[in-house]
């Protein structure tokens, strides 16, 4: 069964929405309202207005506006499942199971929750007995205070192989193996895997214990162990301290990543509540997502040590092929051989703040490496450098981004390796060259000026077929949705039933998982838009391959398997140009027309830029359209 829009609309009306946000924003009554300062941004008078009788919230000041689901998302950091989770809960609802495969998946979790949290109530309460005094004399000296030694529940496993086994002999054995508390080796009893370490709970999004990192107390290897990979928990997938520190971005409007958690738990103390880390392995293509859904441009802060800034070069190099336009790194560098807790205890919170301030954009720090990386004395090696900035460039996936690093490490290049020019006059605006026998050169048909077409483009998005068949190549392969959820959500859409249409599909898949054509009609059947949907379904008219319907003989399996390969991919193509060709479009109407105000060299030479940018786009469209054929 599938979260239909009957039971979600039951799901909201069952929460109280001033209630939900009373426990984390000061509210006061007002009328049949509520106002608050907006949690979304600073602001001393109130201008956020909560309305149980509609359901929704809504900021004057920032136009901030949604529900209780929303609320969830945008000011905890959830995602909507987990969102739609917690509420269902407080309401008393049961969340319908997609299937009993899943539901049985989900109990099993729900089982393994209750071994790690009854693991991180014994650690807690080995830590606050008499044979925890040691490690918390260590918490003392690393300037650790209670209250933020509760907060993150540290604890304590004795130096023992079968005392937190005996401690939670209630669960079966095989469990407390599956959540990584027990080691189990060939031919011998299963002994407890954490000993003699201080324990820090890693918790997920929601702050619900998943996984372990524990510190040794006293010598020996390694200094940090971390819970293997079990159902709960994927240290690929997880950044330590999220649930903290996904509401404190949103007011700070930063994410900071430092290398460890006892990093994250330092700035914590200091008051800088908005930092992560990953859990002992360099940033993946995961946690990226994760990070990017908090903020544009997350802010990376590693040691500047050989190790600090070598794992700074793999989040760069890890990046690049993610970026799209908005979406960045910057890259903060410590002093060598100090930590983020050595920053704060000598200059406090705003000296660290102040190496912040001094971040560089991801693209200063390619440079800055690859120019530090070897010797530039001879040609050989100058080209060599040049080889290496445009080997970052290529690697970078969105069309629009990779030509902007090009022309930034081109141009650094030039500004590098160039030769002393002569001081030159004064500038005098560009005219074109008179031909020989006296007349000018014929008027360049890209120079005239922007038609009204060209304008509307930029303005009103992509045109109506184009947009129908990238609405029924979505329908046909919903996994196309998640890798491309930002860049669907900036299109603009000029049919308004078809706008309606894709931002239903856009909000089902966020809540859905293993979506297929099937379940996506499902949900859309009881609503207004489904006859379009199953429209946009037939193939007549549309010449892409991602809207071919593929033959169900079974004999063809393998031709459909490749078909289908075929039609992701070039669905994954057409979507990045949709998106990136009306604001090409857009800047080429702006550039032609400063173009023709100012006459100049610089003018001309933008204006081609963008004109050959958007004929690229063009035909790679037509290339596409042609391929199904």
């Amino acid at each position: 069964m599938a979260l239909t829009p009957q039971w979600l609309d039951e799901l909201r009306a069952r929460v109280t929405l001033s209630t939900l946000i009373g426990r984390t924003v000061k509210i006061i009554r007002a009328g049949r309202e509520y106002k608050a300062c907006c949690p979304f941004h600073n602001e001393k008078t109130p201008s956020f207005t909560i309305n149980d009788e509609k359901g929704f919230y809504h900021c004057f000041g920032c136009g901030a506006h949604g529900d209780a689901i929303r609320w969830m998302t945008d000011q905890r950091g959830l995602s909507f499942m987990d969102a739609v989770k917690e509420l269902a809960a407080e309401a008393g609802m049961e969340v319908p199971a997609p299937d009993p495969r899943a539901a049985k998946k989900a109990e099993e979790q729900a089982s393994l929750r209750d071994v790690v949290q009854a693991a991180a109530d014994w650690f807690a309460q080995q830590l606050d007995s008499s044979n925890g005094a040691p490690a918390r004399d260590y918490l003392a000296k690393r300037g650790i205070s209670d209250a933020t030694r509760r907060a993150f529940g540290f604890g304590l496993a004795p130096d023992s192989r079968s005392a937190l086994k005996e401690a939670l002999k209630k669960f079966p054995t095989a469990m407390l193996v599956e959540s990584g508390m027990l080691i189990s080796v060939d031919n011998k009893e299963p002994y407890d895997r954490f000993r003699g370490r201080l324990m820090i709970p890693i918790r997920d999004a929601r702050g619900r214990v998943i996984a372990f990192g524990g510190r040794i107390l006293g010598d020996g290897e390694p200094k940090y162990l971390n819970s293997p990979d079990t159902p709960l928990f994927d240290k690929g997938r997880t950044l330590f301290n999220l649930d903290k520190a996904s509401p404190a971005s949103r007011q700070t409007g930063r994410v900071i990543v430092v290398e460890g958690y006892m990093d994250a738990i330092a700035l914590a103390e200091a008051g800088i509540a908005d930092a992560v880390a990953p859990l002992g392995t360099a940033l993946t293509e995961n946690q990226l997502g994760l990070l990017w859904r908090m903020v544009p441009v997350p802010l990376l802060c590693f040691d500047g040590d050989a190790a600090g800034q070598k794992a700074a070069m793999r989040a760069a190099t890890r990046a690049l092929p993610l970026l799209r336009p908005g979406f960045s790194l910057s890259f903060a560098t410590l002093p060598a051989g100090q930590d983020p807790d050595d920053i704060v205890r000598a200059r406090g919170a705003d000296g660290f703040t102040a190496i912040l301030d001094e971040a560089q954009p991801l693209v200063e720090r390619l440079w800055a490496h690859e120019v530090a990386a070897a010797p530039l004395a001879t040609p050989e090696e100058r080209a060599a450098l040049k080889t290496r900035l445009l080997a970052h460039a290529d690697a970078i996936q969105d069309a629009d981004v990779r030509h902007h690093y090009r022309e930034a490490f081109r141009e650094r290049l030039d500004a590098l390796f160039a030769r002393a020019r002569p001081e030159r006059g004064p500038r005098v605006p560009w005219a074109p060259s008179p031909r020989r026998g006296g007349g000018r050169f014929p008027p360049d048909t890209r120079l005239q000026p922007p038609a009204e077409e060209t304008r509307s483009i930029g303005k009103a998005g992509i045109a109506a077929p184009l947009a129908a068949a990238l609405i029924g190549g979505l329908l046909r392969y919903p996994q196309a949705i998640r890798r491309h959820e930002e860049a669907l959500a900036r299109l603009s859409v000029p049919d308004s039933g078809d706008a309606q249409l894709l931002g239903l599909i856009l909000d089902i898949a966020a809540g859905q998982e293993g979506l297929d054509t099937e379940g996506l009609l499902a949900i859309l059947e009881p609503m207004k838009v489904y006859n379009r949907a199953a429209t946009l379904l037939r193939a007549d008219g549309m010449h892409f391959s991602f809207n071919r319907r593929l033959d169900s003989d079974p004999n063809k399996d393998r031709e459909d398997a490749g078909a289908r390969e075929t039609a992701l991919r070039d669905l994954d193509e057409y979507i990045g140009v949709l998106v990136t060709q009306p604001e090409i479009r857009a800047r080429l109407a702006e550039a032609t027309a400063d173009f023709q105000r100012t006459m100049d060299e610089e003018g001309f030479a933008r204006q081609q830029k963008l004109a050959a940018m958007n004929e690229e786009l063009t035909r790679r469209l037509a290339a596409l359209s042609d391929s199904s054929q």
